[in-house]
Formats: structure tokens, C-alpha cells, sequence
């Protein structure tokens, strides 16, 4: 099982530019204060680096 990231949408995607907007619907995020866990990929890890100052990232722990 791979690792997941919790990412949580911190700020507006009103007035970004349409790449920035797409990565953050590509992670299925799709307003303020939404949160989803994602697996931990390179893809992945690229979109969030992106649009790192729009997110909050935390490592999942397993239970």
C-alpha cells in the first residue's frame, strides 16, 4: 500500500492562472477548507508543488 497525503485547499483559486486551477481539481479539490487524501506519487507530488502556497500538506499515518 503506498503512502497517502492529506491536502487541504487553504485559498482562492479565483483569479489564478488555468494551470494552477487545473492542478487543483486534478487532486479533487474543489473549495476552501475541502479535504482529500491522495496516494503519495510523483504525479501527485508535482501538482502539489505547483500550487504549493494554495494547499496544506500532511503525511497520513497508518494505523
Amino acid at each position: 500500500m503506498k503512502p497517502k497525503l492529506r491536502v487541504t485547499q487553504i485559498a482562492s483559486v479565483y483569479g489564478r492562472k488555468p494551470g494552477h486551477k487545473a492542478c487543483v481539481m486534478g487532486l479533487g479539490l474543489r473549495r476552501i477548507h475541502q479535504t482529500v487524501e491522495v496516494e503519495d506519487t510523483p504525479e501527485i507530488r508535482g501538482m502539489i508543488n505547483k500550487v504549493s502556497y494554495l494547499l496544506q500538506v500532511e503525511q497520513v499515518e497508518k494505523v
